[in-house]
């Protein structure tokens, strides 16, 4: 069950590469309004990857946790780039269960939810960074059937929906059958995507891909135990001086601004714990369009809403800011923003150089996680008018 832990951490990232479920399909047919009214044809302002990963945190997941959280980074990357339609940059949002550990509650089936639905990259890290194994009972149907019950999945028939459950014991445990749960995801369009932990033939018997393809989702295997090789480069050292300057461009206001600003520096530090590489690639996710963080950050929080600043209560800004006129305030802020761009550009520059460098010195970087995932995301992604722009 260690591998299950793994592998949903770089699922919800991959899946959210292959969004865009019908995403601006009309976007270049010829008119056709005269019998459809205005409203009746209006988009949403914003659409969504919308990714739950059930984990499988029992016993034995060790290996499987510490792979996802390398690959974590892997797949904002490669999401970055994906669009749908006419250049349509969908907005991420990834939620987060636990089940089969016999430290959660046994009335609620051993299942947890650990985060809903959040486009906070750091906030997602420390999640998964704070997940334990113990042994318990794995119910797949229950906790898919949870899942879709309390998350917020919208109505949008554009957005992409999807569900990564992983583990490796059958699919079938539990009294609420998973046909049932599937029968649930289809009516809400959510697509169920299975990956066990093991051998391919064994996730077959135990259920796991007839799991997935009832709602035309994917069914992977993978060896949870098998080591990431991360690639160094003449440019890692480099992009982790930028990060630590990036991090000096964000000014933290309000109740949980503080917090929010050391939630940032402790993630840095998990992921260069784990290896210098992963740190590189969390570096190349913070200088990309999906690391956003309005709501403690005045500088992305002002581009958002131009009003803010003219609102905001003395005791809200941070020290350096206290006692300055509204002009200086917004002086300020653009002289972070335009520093942190810069930044960001010269990092997203060097990653370029970067994985020039990695194609040319190895065959391949990624895990067989990895490996799994994307290729299931871009087959499906496909299909719904996505493509990636590099």
């Amino acid at each position: 069950m260690k591998h299950i832990k793994y592998i949903l951490g770089p699922a919800l990232l991959l899946f959210m590469t292959g969004t865009c479920y019908g995403c601006d399909l009309n976007a270049n047919t010829t008119e056709r309004t005269t019998l459809i009214t205005k409203s009746s044809v209006e988009k949403p302002k914003e659409q969504f990857v919308k990714i739950a990963l059930l984990l499988d945190t029992s016993n034995s997941m060790d290996g499987l946790i510490n792979q996802a959280k390398a690959q974590l980074w892997d797949i904002v990357n490669e999401f970055t780039y994906a669009k749908c339609g006419n250049d349509i940059r969908p907005s991420l949002q990834i939620a987060l269960y636990e089940y089969g550990n016999d430290n959660l509650s046994s009335k609620e089936g051993y299942i947890r939810q650990v985060l809903g639905f959040s486009n906070d990259l750091d906030e997602i890290s420390e999640k998964l960074f704070s997940l334990t194994t113990n042994g318990g009972e794995e119910y797949c149907g229950q906790v898919i059937h949870s899942s879709l019950r309390q998350l917020d999945w919208g109505k949008n028939a554009d957005d992409l929906k999807m569900i990564f459950i992983a583990g490796n014991e059958p699919f079938t445990q539990g009294k609420l059958d998973y046909k049932d749960a599937a029968t649930n995801a289809k009516e809400k369009d959510v697509i169920v995507n299975t990956i066990f932990c093991g051998n391919y033939d064994q996730g077959i018997n135990g259920m796991w891909k007839k799991g997935a393809l009832l709602t035309g989702g994917e069914y992977m295997a993978i060896d949870h135990n098998r080591k990431v090789v991360h690639i160094a480069t003449p440019y890692d050292d480099i992009i982790i001086q930028l990060n630590a300057k990036l991090n000096k461009t964000y000014i933290s206001y309000g109740s949980i601004g503080r917090q929010k600003k050391e939630l940032q520096f402790i993630q840095d530090s998990n992921a260069a714990e784990m290896e210098e590489a992963v740190a590189v690639k969390r570096a190349v996710s913070k200088s990309s369009r999906l690391y956003k963080n309005s709501k403690w950050d005045l500088v992305d929080a002002a581009e958002e809403d131009t009003d803010l600043i003219s609102e905001l209560q003395e005791k809200d800004l941070p020290e350096e800011l206290k006692g300055k006129s509204e002009s200086e305030i917004k002086a300020f802020i653009q002289e972070k923003k335009s520093e942190r761009m810069e930044i960001q550009n010269k990092i997203q520059e060097l990653n370029a150089k970067r994985e020039k460098y990695i194609a040319e010195n190895a065959s391949q970087e990624t895990g067989e996680l990895e490996n799994a995932m994307i290729s299931a995301i871009k087959a499906q992604a496909s299909k719904k008018n996505y493509s990636w722009d590099r």
